[in-house]
Parts: C-alpha cells; structure tokens; sequence
C-alpha cells in the first residue's frame, strides 16, 4: 500500500495545525484515506492485523469517526474495537532528531504500531497524546497501524453524551469510536522543548514560564522572546537545570487579554546546545487574571457578567469532528452573534483549534470533562478519570480564553448507589494543584462536595416562580439549593449554570424531538419567556453569570437557539438586545 503524503493534496481533510499554541515548522498531516475495519469480536490482536503486511479490507476517512457521513463508513451500531493502517514516507530531511507520531484524540483505549512494532499505548478518548516513534522507522515506506477498543456501557470509561443505547436518546446522541482529531508527524532535534507552563502576571509586568525539556540537557540555555503585533517586547534566557527551565519574562508593553478583545502575544522558544540552535517552538499567550471577590469572578481586576452558552461540540456530518476549522470559529461566532460572551464546553474536551479561535476572539470557555457514563460510587472510578483529566488540563493551561475547569458535570447516582466523594473532593484538589490560578467546579449542578463556585441548575420554564426562587437571596436570605440533602452551599459565588432549554421547533414532525418543559405556542412567547428567565438572572445583584441550554439543537433535543445545522431560529439581534445589556453585578 502506498498513501501519498496527504498534506501536499487540496483535499485533505483537517489540513490546518492542530496545535497553533505549540508549533513547529517541520510536522507532516497524516488525516485523510486510511484503510478501516470493524473488529467485533475484538481477535485482530490474536489475527496479528499488526503485521506490516496485513491489508484491511475496508476504507475511512481520518479524523472522522466511523459514525459519521464524512468518514465514508457511516456505521451507527456498537463497535467493539476498529482498526486503521496506512503508509507514510518520512521526509529525507528529517535526520539527526527524533521523529514524533502524535494523536489529537482517540476514543478509547489505543494501541500503535510501526513497521508491525508496537510503540505505546494509551487510555482516555478525548485527550491528546503521542509516541516516539524514531526507532521503528525504516528507510522509504513506513506503515502505522491504529487499534482503538470502545465500550461506552462498561461503566469504567467518560462517555459524554454518547449513547449507551442503539439510537440516540433524551440528551445522548450519536457515538464516536476510534481516530476524531488529526494525526500528524513532527520531526524534533535529539534534546527539545515538551512541554510550556505559563503564568500571565500583568500586575508586574510579565509572564512566568516553566518549560519541560526532554534529552540531553547538560550545557543547554533556553531563551523566550515575546512579540505584540511583530513588536519586540520582551526577552529572556535561563540555563536549564535537569529536565526544566524557569524563567519570568518582562514586559514592556502590557496589553490585558479581555473579553471581545482576545490580544495575544506571538512568543518564540529557542533551545540552543553547546552554542548552537536546537530547537525552535512558536506559542502564544494572553495576559489576564481571574480572582474571586466576594460574590463576583473579576477578570483582569473587572467584575465580568459571564452571559455563557452550552456547547455540546457536536456537528452533523461530522459528530465529534468539526467538518472544517471555519466550522469551529463560526460556532463562535455564532454564539457572540447573540450576545454571549462565552460557553461551557459541556460534556467534552474540545479540540485545541476550538480553544485557539476563542483564545483569538476573547471568548471565555470552562473546559469540562465527558464523565457521563463512568461509574463513580467506588474508589475505582478515579483511575479511569483522573489521568486523561490532568492529561487535559496539562494541554489545555496555556489557553487565556479558558477561565475554569469543571470536571464533573450532574454526578447522579448510579443504580440507586450514590457518588463516592472523596472521588470528586480528590479531583477538586488535585485540580487546584495543578491550576492554582483558575476556580474550579467540582461537579456542575450536583452534587457539590468541595467546590470554589456554587452553581445549580434549574429549568423552570415559569419566570414568575424562577424569579421568586432567588429573590431572598439579594437581601442575604435563604440561598436556594437543589438536592439540599446532598449538597450546602457555603458563600461560594453562585450561578445558575444550566437554564431555559425552551422547547422550539414548529418545523420538524420527528417524534423523538423533546425540549425542557411545555412548547411556546408562538416564537413571541418563546422570546418573552426566554426575556422573562434571563432577565431575573441579569438583575440579580449576587448572580456572576448564567448559562443557557443551548447554542444548537443537537440531533433529537431541539431546544437550540439554532437548528442543528446552525441556522437561526429568531433573529439574532433579539436575543442579543436580551443578553447582553449591563448586568446588576458588573462595575
């Protein structure tokens, strides 16, 4: 078999770097034909479909799963494990340095092999990772082989919304199995820079960056260079003591990454050795703080009403996998085209190109975990979440757009078993030790157990009773808690992170269709319930933010602010004209 390199073709699906944070110029595209085959009875491994030379008998289209109509296979029932295999010629320049084989997500458990060799392995189907591969590569073609295994009714794997049935359910939906982000090559020097750690610290002028080196490190100096629209800014150079370096960056020039004005600074990593050039990485990064104040999350120092909307990341064509990067910048878009300024990305990791253009338009984002499915009421849960989640926040911290973490999303019990907390108060801490600068939600809606923020979730469809429910709160009354057998709140700044979901499609016959609560018997009492809702929560002196359900329908659940296929279902200036006037708490 041989594959051209798909990166020189008009084509190629994806073709864009996944990783704009953190970019080399030498990275070869590997999306695209790749040969495909649905495993059932998970034998490929005792079949040895390793081997260099076993074909596969089928074909799909990377990064989409096999679900999905753009991947060319379009196969809905469960499959136990699939397999990918295609050739790739290494560029003849790539000499003297490691060659890099890197997965932007795979759903669930991977194994890779080269040249029939395996190189790793790897647990977790929405974070990213990847392998050395340097040492299997052999002259001229080279053949990579994928094994992923997915069973999202097992209980011990995050899910997100995928259904655990046949068909696409309530508020789950189409699956996604194997390869959904882009595969991609990288070529390395022998001793280069793995990973960036970096703190905005706007106050005095600077950033702080702890840098990951990997390789021979003796007698090696890294240098940071920061720019602001091609402008030199600041520079910095420090020694590297073992495997890292620390270095604080001064600023001559502080411009503050704000919301709607998302100013990034160009950075630019040189690692030399003995002298000369090792290596060369190209970042970016954002100046801005988050604190807690009382009953207010400031950003930059500001009192920032959060007007958030529910991304679930889903798309039609592509389920998990955005057809195109403009199809990620345009949900963006769209979601600010109505007045929001941000979004939880619900129930999913996003791709770091989603990230990117948010981090690019000053859109806030909390970055979540897809814990849905995964059984939490024993200590045993914890080894299945918590290291694709720290995986996670490790790619995802550089991101200014992103403003907190939530790994938990409804923790409801399974069974008639109940959660085990130390599980999510474990998950809490060890969140804070590794992100000391943003808050954390322990678990979205319920049920709290040791949280920086308080928020429920409340689809009343009443605006009367939905605003009685918080009036005592304004004069220091009682704080309306849902599930207050399981959950206290304890001062922590508190909002109304899922709301609405108001029901409308007078378009669509499908019965499966459903929306939180009764249907509006007109678009104009749509509005008025939509203004009724968030009005109460825009005027409430104690709510920091709210979050409303949702940007666009996704498949059967129709309670979108666009049709699933992004088109509006009011005009955009109304809700807008809603959302965005000042709110009680804002400066």
């Amino acid at each position: 078999m041989k594959i051209s390199n798909a990166k020189s073709s008009q084509t190629q699906p994806r073709p864009e770097h996944p990783t704009p944070h953190w970019e080399r110029s030498e990275w070869l595209n590997l999306n695209g034909s790749w040969q495909f085959e649905i495993d059932h009875g998970k034998s490929g491994k005792e079949r040895e479909y390793f081997k260099k030379d076993h074909h596969l008998t089928g074909e799909i289209t990377v990064p989409f799963c096999p679900e999905s109509k753009l991947s060319g296979v379009e196969y809905k029932d469960f499959m136990a494990a699939v397999w990918y295999r295609r050739g790739f010629t290494v560029p003849e320049a790539w000499t003297g340095g490691r060659v890099l084989l890197h997965f932007g997500a795979v759903d669930y458990e991977t194994e890779v092999w080269i040249n029939g060799v395996s190189v790793g392995t790897h647990r977790g189907g929405y974070s990213s990772f990847s392998f050395d591969i340097t040492e299997q590569l052999a002259a001229g073609e080279n053949i990579v082989t994928v094994l992923a295994e997915d069973d999202v009714r097992s209980g011990r794997q995050p899910r997100g919304k995928q259904s655990e049935r046949f068909y696409s359910h309530g508020c789950d939906y189409t699956r996604t199995t194997g390869i959904w982000q882009t595969v991609w090559l990288e070529f390395v020097p022998g001793t280069y820079l793995s990973n960036m750690k970096l703190v905005a610290d706007p106050d005095n002028a600077c950033a702080r960056l702890e840098l990951e080196i990997k390789g021979r490190s003796a007698g090696t100096v890294v240098t940071a260079a920061a720019f602001f629209e091609g402008k030199a800014v600041g520079e910095v150079s420090a020694a590297v003591a073992g495997t890292y370096a620390f270095l604080t960056l001064p600023l001559s020039e502080v411009h503050l990454w704000e919301v709607g004005n998302g100013r990034l600074y160009n950075l630019e990593l040189t690692l030399r050795h003995d002298g000369g050039t090792e290596d060369k990485v190209r970042a970016y990064f954002g100046l801005r703080t988050i604190t807690i104040d009382g009953m207010a999350v400031r950003i930059n120092g500001k009192s920032v009403f959060q007007r958030l909307v529910l991304d679930q990341g889903f798309y039609p064509d592509g389920i998990y996998t955005a057809p195109s990067d403009e199809d990620l910048r345009k949900d963006i878009e769209l979601s600010l085209d109505m007045g929001f300024n941000g979004a939880r990305l619900h129930e999913k990791m996003f791709e770091p190109r989603f990230l990117y253009w948010a981090d690019r338009m000053g859109y806030l984002v909390w970055g979540e975990h897809a814990n849905w499915g995964l059984d939490i009421t024993t200590p045993a849960g914890l080894s299945s979440f918590l290291p694709e989640w720290l995986e996670g926040m490790r790619r995802d911290f550089n991101h200014p757009a992103l403003i907190g973490w939530c790994p938990f999303n409804e923790t409801w019990d399974r069974n008639g078993t109940k959660q085990d907390n130390e599980i999510l108060r474990i998950v809490y801490e060890v969140s804070k030790q590794m992100d000391p600068t943003r808050p954390v939600i322990d678990t979205s809606g319920n049920f709290h157990v040791v949280t920086d923020i308080f928020d429920i979730h409340d689809y009343d469809q009443n605006p009367e009773t939905f605003k009685a429910r918080y009036e005592p709160m304004k004069t220091d009354g009682e704080v309306f808690v849902t599930f207050s057998d399981r959950q206290k709140y304890e001062g922590q700044p508190y909002f109304i992170s899922e709301y609405g979901g108001i029901w409308w499609n007078p378009d669509q016959k499908d019965e499966k269709s459903w929306g939180y609560g009764d249907r509006p018997k007109s678009e104009e009492e749509f509005i008025e319930r939509y203004r009724g809702l968030t009005d109460t929560l825009l005027d409430h002196p104690k709510m920091f933010g709210f979050c409303y359900t949702q940007l666009y329908d996704v498949e059967q659940e129709v309670n979108g602010l666009y049709t699933y296929d992004r088109k509006a279902k009011f005009d955009p200036a109304v809700i807008r004209q809603i959302n965005s006037r000042k709110a009680a708490i804002e400066d």
